[in-house]
């Protein structure tokens, strides 16, 4: 395949990419063990049928999705294209092959939607410097799931991602975060790693005001979903239940 850019002309259909030409589709999955007529629509549904080239965080979880979604998914005759840790553009490039060839290929997440806070997005870049048409499928996001539930402002505000681990670093990052979100009244998002979410949580109440409202939005759609705010001040008397199993996000205003 040649890698150079495919230019984009005014005669390229807007359906499905071009005459001969793949779509890439990204595919949202479960946020944890939910049915997934619970949270995903029909429609994705019809259109991962009809797919056979996936590109994957993990092979395995990616399989045992498709299965979830239907039992009699032609698996062996489906080719996985596995992204792993580390970003490759040569090689994230060549998994876009089949495109060219006339095939439709979807990207899994390991949970949510692709290419948020997720190395789909390498993907996607890549697919949008060829002018490979991109469509995004209908699907659970934790982190607007959580802005939702928490009672802050949905107006304005902003994923963090992972704040730093040296707990020095985290607290002098919170203090930068807890002034930006005053000064602009917006909400500030991050995620940590479940097992260190109550170290995490102790560093919040005591790095923050106490009138700073925080939000802890946990197991997101799933039987064991969990969404509370209260300010700082009253943080610090609750106390945190055990959340070291449970994915969660956390935001303050």
């Amino acid at each position: 395949m040649n890698d150079r850019p495919m230019k984009a002309d005014a005669t390229t259909p807007s359906l499905r990419g071009g005459k001969g030409v793949g779509v890439l589709y990204l595919i949202p999955c479960t946020l944890g063990d939910t049915p997934v007529e619970q949270v995903l629509p029909a429609y994705n549904m019809e259109i991962v049928r009809g797919l056979r080239h996936f590109i994957v965080e993990e092979i395995r979880t990616a399989r045992r999705f498709l299965r979830r979604l239907d039992r009699e998914f032609p698996i062996d005759d489906s080719t996985f294209y596995e992204m792993g840790k580390h970003a490759d553009e040569a090689r994230f490039a060549s998994y876009l092959r089949p495109i060219a060839e006339g095939h439709d290929v979807g990207v899994i997440s390991e949970a949510g939607c692709p290419a948020v806070a997720d190395p789909g997005a390498d993907i996607v870049a890549i697919a949008q410097r060829k002018c490979i048409r991109v469509v995004p499928l209908v699907g659970p996001n934790s982190m607007i799931l959580a802005v939702m539930a928490s009672g802050l402002n949905g107006q304005s505000f902003a994923f963090n991602g992972y704040l730093p681990i040296d707990e020095g670093e985290r607290a002098r990052r919170l203090q930068v975060l807890e002034k930006r979100a005053q000064h602009e009244r917006q909400t500030q998002l991050f995620i940590e790693t479940p097992y260190r979410n109550h170290r995490l949580f102790e560093t919040l109440v005591r790095t923050l005001g106490p009138k700073t409202r925080l939000c802890v939005a946990a197991g997101l759609t799933t039987p064991d979903e969990w969404v509370q705010t209260h300010t700082v001040s009253e943080w610090r008397k609750l106390g945190l239940p055990d959340l070291a199993k449970t994915p969660s996000i956390f935001l303050f205003l």
